[in-house]
């Protein structure tokens, strides 16, 4: 029976050394590793690398049930290709093993699981939305011309000034100047 590893963190700041080495202490004879959102290329190419590679016997080992995906289907349809190739799944830290016998149980499980790391990580998204909102911060670039300064650009603008001479005289590129100038 052929061991292979999945390890996946959510941004390229996070770590995947303790992931790793929790698989290599189970016996994995290969790893992928995804290191950025799930939405990204790199998880997404990760999973379809461990998709490909492995085969009917083999069993995939992941640390945690969301590591296998960002959101619970992304989670429930990678089963249900494990479940349809014969293939079986093991999760450390949730005690999942689906390579036993094909339990019911098991399956509920894995599910009820799913749904609540998905809960988890929309909390933990409302919270940071809500957190942006409190202090101001929404995240972006701050604007580098101020209403009144848009003001100024379109009266100068309308008395006949050029939108390359706006754009010099305020740092901008002509298309921002364009934009405001036509702005309603």
């Amino acid at each position: 029976m052929s061991l292979v590893g999945f390890a996946r963190v959510s941004t390229a700041a996070q770590d995947l050394d303790l992931q790793v080495k929790a698989l290599e202490a189970v016996g994995c004879s290969k790893i992928f590793q995804g290191k950025h959102s799930g939405k990204a290329e790199s998880n997404q190419a990760a999973l379809e690398k461990l998709l490909d590679y492995v085969r009917e016997g083999g069993t995939v080992i992941v640390t945690k049930l969301d590591r296998l995906g960002r959101s619970l289907s992304q989670v429930l349809k990678t089963l249900d290709h494990f479940q349809a190739n014969g293939i079986g799944f093991k999760c450390l830290d949730q005690n999942i093993d689906t390579t036993e016998n094909n339990d019911p149980m098991a399956k509920a499980m894995i599910q009820l699981l799913g749904i609540f790391a998905e809960l988890e990580r929309n909390f933990i998204v409302s919270r940071t939305q809500e957190g942006r909102k409190a202090t101001g911060r929404l995240g972006g670039r701050p604007p580098k011309l101020s209403d009144d300064q848009k003001g100024l650009i379109k009266q100068a603008f309308e008395a006949g000034e050029s939108k390359a001479a706006l754009s010099r005289q305020y740092g901008v590129s002509r298309i921002t100047i364009k934009r405001i100038v036509e702005a309603v």
